[in-house]
């Protein structure tokens, strides 16, 4: 019998961007720094980058509407 796992690019239409993978690097070395809240997330983001996309510093509600962007296009 075929062992059964989720792919996490099954659903993925394009390769990431550069930016994307910064982003998400970075997140992820937040989270293993034992960053687990937001507020904590957009200070990583602000002392680490990548820089936010529409300009300034990162705060939660940029960060919110980023990721609900990149949700909206995957």
């Amino acid at each position: 019998m075929q062992e059964l796992y989720l792919n996490p690019h099954q659903a993925r239409r394009r390769q990431p961007t550069a930016y994307e993978d910064l982003l998400g690097d970075s997140i992820e070395r937040a989270y293993a720094a034992g960053v687990h809240d937001l507020a904590g997330l957009v200070a990583h983001l602000n002392r680490t980058g990548p820089n936010c996309p529409a300009g300034g510093v990162w705060t939660e509600d940029s960060y919110r509407a980023e990721i609900a962007r990149l949700a909206a296009e995957c």
